[in-house]
Parts: C-alpha cells; structure tokens; sequence
C-alpha cells in the first residue's frame, strides 16, 4: 500500500497566519497557538484604536480652536464660536478651523468677528 501524505491546507493556513506574525517577538512568532492569540490580540487592538485616533484628533482640534480664540474675548469661547457658526450655517469643520487657527490667526479672529455681528 502506498503512503498517503496530508494536504497542504493546513500547511497553507499556518503560514498565512506565521507570515503576519513574522514581526512579534519571540514564541509570538515561531508557535502556532501563540500566534494566533497574538493576531486576536493585534487585530482588536487595532480596531479599537481606529475609533481612538479620531476621537483624539477631534479632541486636539477642539483643543487648538479654544486656545486661539479665547485670545479674541474674555467671554468668547469654543462653543460659542461653533453656535454662531451654526447659527450663520457656515460649513467650516473642526479640523479646518484648527488648521485656520494655527496658520492664521487673524484669518480665524476675521471669521469669528464676522458671525458674532
């Protein structure tokens, strides 16, 4: 009787799976079972932090457009710019107004002084 080899599906699988984890160190690396947690693990972690740097950068162009325009009044603030903003339904998001903000000022103090009229 001939020998019967296994197929190479298996085979096929494990180096799909080792070829994404070539980079981890150490047995998250060279061990099979290793492997995958650590694929589970980085592929979650990437999920969650997708949803996290935007959220972050929201926050940081939120953060830019109140430093620079609290520089405007004592009782002007972030939220008050964007309700006039609304109010005047000018279409300027948050990362172009921070973009605005921190390469021109006066561009932003001419914005903010034209919808508080």
């Amino acid at each position: 009787m001939t020998r019967i080899k296994r197929g190479y599906i298996a085979r096929r699988r494990r180096k799909k799976i080792s070829l994404f984890a070539s980079s981890f160190r150490g047995a998250h690396s060279r061990l099979t079972r290793t492997i995958t947690q650590q694929i589970i693990r980085a592929l979650v972690s990437a999920h969650r932090d997708r949803d996290r740097k935007k959220r972050d950068f929201r926050r940081l162009w939120i953060t830019r457009i109140n430093a620079v325009i609290r520089g405007v009044g004592v009782s002007y603030s972030y939220s008050r710019l964007i309700h006039n903003l609304y109010k005047k339904q000018l279409l300027l998001n948050r990362k172009i107004l921070a973009q605005i903000a921190i390469s021109n000022r006066n561009c932003l103090y001419m914005i903010s002084n034209e919808i508080r009229k």
